[in-house]
């Protein structure tokens, strides 16, 4: 689970609820019309921008906002060192039956037993490594999208209030409910783009280029495997990786 994601979250719900029973009942603050304006709506309104399959993907995707286990850097270049410390002495069918705790790179270490030419095993990397990416960058869009919209599904629905409050002016009983859905939309639309979608949209991309600087060590890794590079020197490479004071303390 993220730590940081879910504090938060529920970090900031919990602020702006706690603010809302500071100034009386929470149910004031419940519109079902308003939800119906700015949640349906902007679910609607973005549904339009991307295919079906693309929309539900993102909500799959959206799971990685919450919960991701990268693989660590430094303990990830142990194992690699390892497999090329092996591969050197037995040749690449050694590494066959290794296991490693990286499906990205368990894949890659199939690839160089199963005797692929180094660039086609490269290309297949890639590939991969893009559409990981992709993904991530997909999801990110949808959310960024939702963010945007629904603010602006907040000021419809609060036109719409208006409207009513003033085709009412006559009957005092409409004002009230009428001023509720005017100004509840607005607030809904602002807390779903900043509680939730702008935030889930940047984490994804986080995610992008997170998991992207991972597989690419890992291509790095395996193109020195198949090349028969000294394993020091391959460790030496691919601590370019880790942030400079780690790489110091390593190199020590």
């Amino acid at each position: 689970m993220d730590l940081a994601t879910l504090v938060g979250i529920i970090g900031a719900f919990g602020i702006i609820i706690g603010a809302m029973s500071m100034g009386g009942s929470v149910t004031i603050f419940i519109n079902v019309p308003s939800m119906l304006v700015v949640f349906g709506g902007t679910l609607f309104a973005v549904l339009m921008k991307f295919e079906v399959g693309q929309f539900l993907g993102a909500l799959k995707v959206a799971a990685k906002a919450f919960k991701f286990k990268l693989d660590s850097s430094d303990e990830l270049i142990e194992q690699i060192v390892d497999l090329a410390d092996a591969a050197r002495k037995g040749g690449l069918l050694s590494l066959e039956g290794k296991e490693v705790s990286n499906d990205f790179l368990q894949k890659g270490i199939q690839l160089l037993v199963d005797g692929h030419d180094p660039e086609v095993a490269r290309n297949l990397m890639v590939k991969d490594m893009a559409k990981a990416i992709s993904r991530h960058e997909q999801g990110a869009k949808i959310f960024s999208s939702l963010g945007d919209v629904g603010p602006a599904m907040g000021m419809i629905g609060t036109l719409i209030g208006l409207v009513q409050m003033l085709s009412a002016m006559d009957d005092p009983k409409a004002i009230g409910p009428a001023m509720a859905v005017a100004l509840l939309t607005t607030l809904y639309g602002a807390m779903l783009a900043t509680m939730v979608c702008l935030p889930i949209s940047d984490k994804l991309a986080l995610r992008a280029v997170q998991e992207g600087q991972v597989k690419a060590l890992v291509i790095d890794a395996l193109v020195a495997i198949q090349g028969g590079q000294n394993p020091r020197v391959i460790q030496q490479m691919l601590q370019t990786y880790l942030p400079e004071g780690q790489r110091k303390m390593d190199e020590d």
